[in-house]
């Protein structure tokens, strides 16, 4: 079993390992979310309201996902810092009570979901034409809520152990099962929207028994063990993930925001076109922002491993690798995004004032694209050093900052303030969190310096 020693290998090239099969994860990740759409809004009469649909439900899919970072990312660099310690029977006990905590979470929000859909989907903007697809997808996607967070949280414990080949891999045949199945469920058994809803239960289902079926086998070296549960550690993990599920969560909430904000401006006429444009340059954006996470969730390990062992150097080289990885792929999509936005477009509509409109908001919401690179990478490194507060605080400030312009912005500027926002508010966290992150690393690094390793049991 190919494993990268995050310890010893070369900093530059262990960061690369990492982060680019996790990069190539994240971005089949959110291919198969695009083709997802990309059948659905294929669906014969119905394909433009089918996708605006789809979009309505995003939020709440968003939502539920982010419990998966919740606990994964709160508990995968505790776990690699012990690991980094050398107190591999610590790091089994933070992972089982990981795993408990992603049922117990996924369960509840089975039960919540299916209690409360009816009104989320009224307060996320659904129109009395969108409603009833909406409903239809959600009421299938609820069905494997434990499948999409428990196979998301469990992922990141399996990279945090340097098998990010092995991660990659299952991320993948996750989401090729689903692209199969949409194509059988909507284009041959014409299951419409339910279908592309089954397609990634069962999609989701194949990954999570992957994941768990790795961390229960001998080639894990930290394994799911039952142990007795330990609320200290539960606790230490979510204040650790907060941040990351601050970040996604209210992806869902400004989401809510801006298909609001757009239905009003848009009116009786033009509100469903907009929510069908925005849908599109949503599926677009999450071309920049899941491989990013990638990139810096995949190298987290690196970062938490070396800052348990106190091998200082190792850290600081690792950040500046990451940081540069980054920059070249925020460049990358900036330029795609300006120069290839139309032919994005044409993947879900033929529609040609949808078109005009996606393409448009494509290059207004991508253009602070290169300020994330410097946003997403502090965030996660501040994560896996174990600062839980300076990294909440982040990203609660990019987010405030956003939501505060797409609420204020189209007063004055009507549906384009909405999508102006993202930019302005992307330019603006940049700035703070890079001299946030200098102060609180530089101060982080250095006690962890002078502190004396004990082994906990």
């Amino acid at each position: 079993m190919l494993k990268n020693n995050l310890g010893e290998d070369r900093v530059f090239p262990l960061v690369l390992k990492l982060a680019i099969p996790a990069m190539l994860a994240q971005f089949v990740n959110v291919l198969y979310t695009i083709v997802d759409r990309f059948f659905v809004s294929q669906i014969p009469d119905i394909g433009d309201l089918a996708l605006a649909s789809v979009g309505v439900v995003s939020p709440i899919t968003t939502f539920i996902i982010s419990f998966a970072f919740l606990v994964g990312l709160g508990g995968a660099p505790l776990m690699a810092i012990k690991m980094g310690e050398q107190n591999n029977q610590r790091a089994e006990k933070i992972l089982f009570n990981c795993v408990f905590s992603l049922f117990v979470v996924s369960v509840i929000l089975m039960i919540l979901g299916y209690s409360l859909k009816n009104y989320f989907l009224v307060w996320f903007g659904a129109s009395s034409k969108t409603f009833p697809l909406a409903n239809e997808y959600i009421t299938y996607y609820l069905i494997g809520t434990i499948f999409a967070v428990c196979g998301l949280g469990l992922n990141s414990f399996i990279t945090a152990q340097g098998y990010s080949a092995v991660s990659m891999t299952f991320v993948i045949i996750s989401a090729l099962t689903n692209i199969l199945l949409d194509y059988v469920f909507i284009m041959i058994l014409k299951m419409g929207v339910k279908g592309a809803a089954v397609a990634t239960v069962i999609a989701q289902a194949v990954g999570f028994l992957l994941m768990f079926g790795f961390l229960l086998s001998k080639k894990s070296k930290i394994r799911i063990k039952f142990q007795k549960l330990d609320f200290s550690i539960i606790k230490k993990v979510m204040i650790m993930g907060f941040g990351p599920f601050f970040i996604n969560s209210t992806d869902s909430l400004l989401i809510i925001l801006l298909n609001t904000v757009l239905q009003k401006a848009g009116g009786a006429e033009m509100g469903d076109i907009y929510l069908s444009a925005i849908t599109i340059v949503v599926s677009f954006f999450q071309l920049v922002t899941n491989p990013l996470n990638g990139i810096t969730m995949g190298t987290q390990p690196i970062i938490s491993y070396n800052y348990g062992a106190k091998n200082i150097k190792r850290v600081k080289s690792a950040m500046i690798s990451i940081v540069s990885c980054c920059v070249v792929f925020c460049l990358s999509m900036t330029l795609f995004s300006q120069l290839g936005a139309d032919k994005f477009v044409f993947l879900f509509t033929d529609n040609p004032v949808v078109a005009e409109v996606a393409v448009k908001w494509i290059k207004i919401y991508c253009a602070g694209v290169m300020c994330l690179a410097i946003q997403y990478p502090t965030v996660d490194m501040m994560v896996a050093m174990g600062q839980a507060l300076p990294s909440a605080s982040m990203s609660f400030n990019r987010k405030m900052a956003i939501a505060v312009l797409t609420a204020t912005l189209p007063l004055a500027l009507g549906a384009n303030g909405g999508v102006i926002a993202e930019p302005i508010g992307d330019g603006y966290s940049m700035i703070v969190s890079g001299i946030l992150f200098i102060i609180v690393a530089r101060k982080a690094l250095k006690k962890r310096e002078q502190e004396q390793i004990i082994i906990e049991p």
